[in-house]
C-alpha cells in the first residue's frame, strides 16, 4: 500500500475516533438526541456508539478487519440518518441540523463503503470476499 493511501486510510479514521471521544466525553448531552422509542436509555447507546466509533477507527488506522469496520461505519452512519436525522427534518426547530446531518452522514456512510471496498482489495485475506461481489457476471443489456 502507498504512502498517499497510508495517510489517506488515517485521516480518513481520525473524525470517527473524533466522533467517539465526543460520545464518551459528553453522554448526558448525547443521551439527549437518541430517540425515547430506542430501547436500553439513552446513555447506553451512546456509550456503545462511542465504543464503536473508536473501535472502527482504530482497526481502519492499523488496517486490521478494515473492511468490517467500514462496513460497521456505513450502517452506523445510515441508521443515524434513518432515525435520527429524517425524523427530525419534520421539526421546524431541528430541520436545518437535521438535514445538515443527513448528508454529512450519508457521505460518510458512502465513503465508509468506498474505503472499504479499496482496503479489501489490498487486503490478502479479504480479497475472497470482496471478488465474490465484483466475479458475478453482467447482466447484457439490451
Amino acid at each position: 500500500m502507498s504512502k498517499l493511501a497510508v495517510a489517506g486510510r488515517i485521516i480518513f479514521a481520525l473524525p470517527f475516533a473524533a466522533f467517539g471521544l465526543g460520545h464518551l466525553t459528553k453522554v448526558s448531552m448525547m443521551a439527549t438526541l437518541v430517540p425515547v422509542w430506542v430501547p436500553g436509555g439513552g446513555m447506553l447507546w451512546v456509550y456503545i456508539t462511542g465504543i464503536a466509533l473508536i473501535a472502527a477507527a482504530v482497526s481502519i488506522m492499523v488496517n486490521r478487519m478494515a473492511f468490517w469496520a467500514c462496513m460497521g461505519l456505513a450502517l452506523l452512519m445510515f441508521t443515524f440518518v434513518a432515525a435520527l436525522h429524517i425524523p427530525n427534518l419534520s421539526n421546524p426547530q431541528m430541520a436545518m441540523m437535521a438535514f445538515t446531518g443527513m448528508l454529512k452522514d450519508t457521505a460518510l456512510g458512502g465513503a465508509a463503503l468506498f474505503m472499504g471496498s479499496m482496503l479489501c482489495k489490498w487486503d490478502e485475506n479479504c480479497q475472497e470476499e470482496c471478488n465474490k461481489e465484483d466475479s458475478k457476471p453482467e447482466e447484457k443489456k439490451s
